[in-house]
């Protein structure tokens, strides 16, 4: 039996360029997908959701965090690049059973949701046996957040069981293309292992019909000009997602657009860490619409609106000194707001190849859909749509459907028993900390 709901009498930010926003306006969701969106709607037979005083619109889509750092937030808070790959996969990654990895996706993905990300790539290096990948499914799908689980092996060289594990991976939980839970392949990428491992890994991709992504252009490891040894190895595609590209050359960016790659980017963490300035500006010069990720959880937060604020920051303050420096005042700002809402929701979408389903409020996509309260002292009133959007956050979404199914209604989540998971969150993260210099004494 069909279920019919409208939301009514919102700010409508739709993200569709043909439908446009509005400042009051209807969203009418059948089951599982949104069917028209206008002004006045008929409501027979639906369920009415009052939206007055709130902006309506399509979920935030992440395509590049960590979350099975979920239980241990806050550590790598003050590392560089270096003490990552050092303490945290070197030291802590490997200490990890299935069941840490279970607590952390489902903890991580429930953040996800809170905080209005309806979909996210679980960029899940920490395979260290297959029971860790069929925990972190089972924490992604017991969740209710779309995803896509990127698979991961955690070090250079891949444990032998890998190849093969993967294949049964895909046959197992991702048989059926439509479902809410998709596969990735989360390779190291020629930086962080071999290029000869790099081909291994797209090349199975490609057998199995799933994207990959992997990092380059991080820091020093740029130098190795990453992008053009794959693309002499005819290796570049549109089905390779490419993360940060921070020291990545401006032609090795065109070679990534001229190829049809996706980038995603997380100016917070990577201006932390010592990737490099993030390439806004000249991802955008190269014909590339970034799509914005979080990356590490335990090192800036799991705020997709403080990731929008943060690419503008980082982008303004790159061009107004380009200005400075050539003696003129900025004339205006090259990166504006509706660009970074459309890097966290449509361009999301494509980056991971999803634009035809999710991303936008557009008649026959998919009704991941959230609500932003504005009569919170943060928001009240709105002047300038998009800006109010990266002015919100968390405290903010009080409603979230995915796939039409709320799983936030009235700024509470639905249908988990948070508190449990808190619980053996806290002892989960006691576990991998024990005997490290990391061990945490407070009760919290």
């Amino acid at each position: 039996m069909s279920s019919t709901t409208l939301i009514r009498g919102g700010t409508v930010l739709t993200v569709d360029p043909e439908i446009g926003d509005l400042t009051r306006g209807d969203v009418l969701v059948e089951d599982d997908r949104i069917v028209a969106v206008g002004k006045d709607l008929p409501a027979e037979g639906a369920r009415v959701i009052d939206a007055t005083g709130m902006i309506v619109m399509p979920g935030l889509v992440d395509t590049h965090r960590h979350l099975w750092q979920s239980a241990i937030r806050q550590i790598a808070a003050d590392w560089t690049l270096g003490q990552y790959a050092e303490q945290m996969l070197g030291v802590i990654g490997p200490r990890f059973s299935a069941e840490d990895v279970y607590i952390a996706d489902l903890l991580g993905a429930l953040e996800a949701l809170n905080g209005g990300v309806t979909t996210v790539m679980d960029w899940s290096h920490i395979v260290n046996t297959p029971d860790h990948a069929d925990a972190a499914v089972r924490g992604l799908a017991d969740s209710g957040v779309r995803a896509v689980f990127g698979y991961g092996n955690p070090r250079s060289p891949a444990a032998d069981w890998y190849q093969k594990d993967l294949a049964r991976v895909a046959g197992t939980y991702f048989s059926n293309g439509n479902q809410r839970l998709s596969l990735a392949l989360a390779s190291l990428g020629p930086e962080f292992s071999s290029l000869e491992e790099t081909v291994t890994d797209i090349r199975l991709a490609r057998e199995l019909g799933i994207r990959t992504s992997l990092h380059v252009g991080a820091g020093l490891l740029g130098r190795t000009r990453a992008v053009t040894k794959m693309d002499e190895a005819r290796l570049l595609g549109p089905d390779i997602i490419y993360v940060h590209c921070n020291t990545c050359t401006d032609e090795e960016l065109q070679r990534i657009a001229d190829s049809g790659g996706k980038i995603s980017i997380s100016p917070r963490s990577e201006m932390q860490m010592g990737h490099g300035y993030p390439a806004t500006g000249r991802l955008i010069a190269a014909g590339i619409q970034p799509s914005l990720s979080i990356d590490v959880v335990s090192a800036v937060g799991g705020s997709m609106f403080a990731e929008m604020r943060g690419t503008l920051e980082a982008e303004r303050g790159r061009q107004n000194q380009l200005s400075l420096d050539r003696g003129e005042w900025p004339a205006d700002l090259a990166l504006n707001t509706a660009d970074v809402v459309r890097m966290a929701t449509i361009e999301g979408a494509r980056t991971l190849g999803m634009g035809d389903r999710i991303g936008s409020l557009t008649p026959g996509k998919q009704a991941d859909i959230i609500m932003l309260r504005v009569d919170l002292p943060n928001l009240f009133l709105i002047n300038n749509l998009p800006a109010a959007v990266t002015l919100a956050d968390s405290e903010n979404v009080d409603t979230v459907f995915v796939a039409g199914r709320p799983v936030k209604v009235a700024g509470k989540l639905v249908g988990h028993e948070t508190h449990a998971l808190q619980e053996q969150a806290r002892s989960s993260r006691n576990r991998l900390l024990l005997g490290t210099p990391f061990a945490v004494e407070s009760a919290a």
